[in-house]
């Protein structure tokens, strides 16, 4: 049994949540900047230039991409030979967000209830997914969501007889109803299956997912390609003003689901999809 101090995970944590908003994914830029060679038109080049410039910037200024800089995404993936001392996961893990966000200086967004809308100045609680793996590490995972784009995102509970072009008119219908206001070009989280809440986590995972690894299913990759051609051909282009290039990427997670269902959950992701991840 290895054992872990939560004082490392809160070290951990608070390192992710910086660099996830100060730096987007290497394969994340190069899709960028293959937007801004795809484009023709002057306008939706030079937008892309732009944001070309921005995530410079950023870097060069030690400054967050995005104004918005999100609701904390947590993904915990824990070895079940691994035994966690010094105190309680969840509390370090929050403060771990909490120490980041005030370190990094990064706007703080969350609210202690959805109505009584009383800022937590600390940026937490922090949205936490655990999972438990085999071995003795820990893997985790700061995904950072701005809710420009999370407002954009659907559900629907399809019933068995819906077929592949119905979901799929269903996912290029809701990126249609966003228009420019995910700040496009968007990645997009796509979950398949499982139930209703399922769906939804499969499609954070998904948004989350490197934009370079495509579904390790065939059937699943061939979807991807297929609805990141019509997204594109639709015309919203960057930041909703026209072009070619309205998607970075489709990705499109799918689990096993009941006799009767057949759920789908949309996640939309704006430019500055964001995740850092590390290895206890």
């Amino acid at each position: 049994m290895r054992e872990i101090n939560v004082s490392t995970v809160t070290e951990t944590v608070s390192k992710l949540v910086i660099s996830a908003n100060k730096v987007l994914p290497d394969d994340l830029c190069e899709c960028i900047k293959s937007g801004t060679k795809a484009e023709t038109d002057e306008l939706p080049k030079k937008i892309m230039k732009e944001l070309e410039n921005n995530l410079d910037a950023a870097k060069q200024l030690n400054i967050p991409i995005c104004q918005d800089t999100g609701m904390a995404v947590i993904f915990i993936d824990i070895g079940q030979d691994v035994h966690f001392v010094g105190g309680d996961l969840y509390e370090s893990i929050n403060r771990g967000v909490a120490e980041g966000y005030t370190q990094g200086l990064l706007r703080k967004s969350i609210v202690s209830d959805p109505f009584r809308r009383v800022n937590t100045d600390d940026n937490t609680p922090a949205v936490i997914h655990t999972s438990i793996i085999p071995g003795d590490r820990v893997r985790i995972a700061a995904c950072p969501k701005g809710f420009g784009s999370e407002n954009m995102s659907a559900l629907k509970m399809f019933t068995p007889s819906a077929g592949v072009e119905e979901v799929s008119d269903f996912i290029i219908e809701t990126v249609k109803r966003a228009g420019g206001n995910p700040c496009p070009p968007i990645v997009l989280g796509v979950g398949i299956g499982s139930d209703f809440e399922g769906c939804a986590l499969l499609a954070k995972k998904a948004l989350c997912r490197p934009v370079s690894e495509e579904n390790a299913d065939p059937f699943y990759a061939s979807l991807e390609k297929e609805l990141l051609e019509k997204i594109n051909a639709l015309g919203i282009g960057p930041q909703g003003f026209g072009g070619r290039t309205t998607a970075l990427s489709v990705n499109i997670e799918a689990a096993p689901t009941h006799i009767a269902g057949l759920p789908v959950a949309v996640n939309v992701g704006c430019h500055v999809t964001r995740h850092s991840e590390a290895i206890l």
